[in-house]
C-alpha cells in the first residue's frame, strides 16, 4: 500500500516527512497536480459497478485503489505546468485527480473539503469558540462605524488580514499590525478588516496536532521588544522554539475543534498572556511545522509519517470526520 503526497518540489517540510517514510520502507508517491499532463497522466474506469483508476508519475504507475494514505501538503493548480495552460484545463483536471481520489479508501490529511472549509478565519474563530478555546474579542466588518465603536470597547487592537497571505507569487506574508490610537477607520469600507483585541503576551505558542498527537512549543516573547511588535514572524526574539506541555483544557478544546474541523492534521497558533491563558489566534489546515521541530527536536515529521504509514482507520480526532467528508 503506498502513501500519496502531493505537493510542490520545492516543499523542504514534506521532504523530512519522506525521508522517514521510505526509511521504514513504505512506498511512497510525490506528484504535483501541476504536473499534470506534462509527466503525470491519470486514468479511471467505471465498468459493470466497479472503480479502477491508476496515477502515472514519472513513469512509475500505482493503482489508486492501492493506496494508503493521502497527505494534501502544497499542491500547485491541476495542470498549470501543462504545455498549453487555461482556467478551462485546470478545472477539468482537478475534477478529474481529485474526484477519482475521492472514491479511494485512502485515508486524508486533510480531506480536501474539510481542508477548504478550514481555511476561513471566520469560521475557524466560531469554531473554536463552540470547542471552548479563549478567542480575544475580534470584529471582521466593512462599517467604518462599527470598527470605532468596537475600537472604544476594546481601545488596544490589531489588525490582521482575513485570508492571511497576499495571493502574489511567490505569496507574500502580510504581518499583523498594531492598530494606531487616532485611526479613523474610514478605510474599513473598501475591504473586510479583521480587528482584534491585542493580547499582551509573555510568549507565543505553535500547537502540531496530527491525529490525537498534541506537539506544542512555545517562544518566550523579547523582554526588550516594543509593544508595536505583535508578529512573532517578524518580531526580535533570542530565544529558540523551546518544548512546552499542553494544559489539559486546551488539550480537551484541540481535540474538539479537530473533531469539528473533520482535520487530521493542524498547525494551531496561541498567544500566552502574563496570567498564563492561551488566547487562541488560527489554525492553518497545512502550516509549516520544520522550524519548530530544528529547534525543539521534537519528532513530529516521524509522527505524521507513523500517521501516513497507518493501516486502517486508526487517525485520531479528524478520522471518523474524514471518512463522513470522503463518502
Amino acid at each position: 500500500m503506498t502513501v500519496l503526497i502531493l505537493t510542490s518540489e520545492e516543499d523542504v517540510t514534506a521532504d523530512m516527512v519522506v525521508l522517514r517514510l521510505t526509511g521504514t520502507g513504505v512506498p511512497v508517491v510525490r506528484l504535483n497536480p501541476a504536473d499534470l499532463t506534462n509527466g503525470v497522466a491519470l486514468s479511471g474506469e467505471y465498468v459493470q459497478g466497479a472503480c479502477r483508476g491508476h496515477l502515472s508519475v514519472g513513469g512509475r504507475l500505482v493503482g489508486m485503489n492501492g493506496l494508503r494514505s493521502i497527505w494534501v501538503r502544497r499542491p500547485g493548480d491541476p495542470a498549470a505546468r501543462a504545455a498549453q495552460p487555461s482556467a478551462w484545463l485546470t478545472e477539468e483536471s482537478a475534477q478529474a485527480l481529485y474526484g477519482m481520489l475521492r472514491w479511494t479508501d485512502a485515508r486524508w490529511m486533510n480531506h480536501p473539503d474539510a481542508a477548504r472549509r478550514a481555511r476561513h478565519k471566520p469560521w475557524q474563530l466560531h469554531l473554536a469558540q463552540r470547542s471552548g478555546l479563549p478567542v480575544p474579542a475580534t470584529l471582521i466588518t466593512t462599517f467604518p462605524q462599527a470598527a470605532r465603536e468596537f475600537a472604544q470597547r476594546f481601545p488596544d487592537l490589531v489588525v490582521k488580514p482575513v485570508s492571511g497571505a497576499h495571493p502574489q507569487e511567490p505569496p507574500r506574508a502580510v504581518p499583523t499590525s498594531r492598530v494606531a490610537p487616532d485611526t479613523d477607520f474610514a478605510a474599513v469600507a473598501y475591504g473586510p478588516t479583521l480587528l482584534q483585541r491585542r493580547v499582551v503576551k509573555r510568549a507565543d505558542i505553535r500547537l502540531t496536532v496530527v491525529g490525537d498527537a498534541l506537539l506544542a512549543a512555545r517562544k518566550p516573547a523579547d523582554p526588550d521588544a516594543g509593544s508595536d511588535e505583535v508578529d512573532v514572524r517578524f518580531a526580535r526574539s533570542g530565544s529558540p522554539w523551546l518544548p512546552a506541555e499542553v494544559p489539559p483544557r486546551v488539550a480537551e478544546g484541540v481535540l474538539r475543534y479537530m473533531r469539528g474541523a473533520e482535520l487530521s492534521y493542524g498547525a494551531f497558533d496561541f498567544a500566552e498572556d502574563t496570567d498564563g491563558i492561551w488566547w487562541f489566534l488560527e489554525c492553518n489546515q497545512s502550516g509549516q511545522f520544520g522550524f519548530v521541530e530544528m529547534d525543539t527536536g521534537q519528532p513530529i515529521a516521524a509522527t505524521i509519517a507513523d500517521w501516513l504509514a497507518r493501516d486502517g482507520d486508526q487517525g485520531g480526532a479528524g478520522a471518523d470526520a474524514n471518512r463522513s467528508a470522503a463518502s
